[in-house]
């Protein structure tokens, strides 16, 4: 009587699928998390140096924002 493991098969393939998705949310975290930043450089940079004053911040300071 031969016997075959199909239960074990099928978590190594589940664990393969869950790293997959989680590199993918990772690259998608990634990219928004770069996006978010960018559009702040932006804001900030659209603003006055007297505003940017008032914030608290400077010009040169706004390139420092990851």
């Amino acid at each position: 009587m031969a016997a075959f493991d199909t239960h074990h098969a099928q978590f190594e393939t589940v664990g393969i699928t869950h790293r997959i998705g989680q590199f993918f949310s990772s690259m998608i975290a990634s990219f928004v998390a770069w996006n978010d930043a960018r559009a702040t450089r932006a804001a900030l940079s659209a603003l006055s140096d007297r505003e940017l004053d008032d914030i608290g911040l400077s010009r040169s300071s706004i390139s420092q924002i990851h």
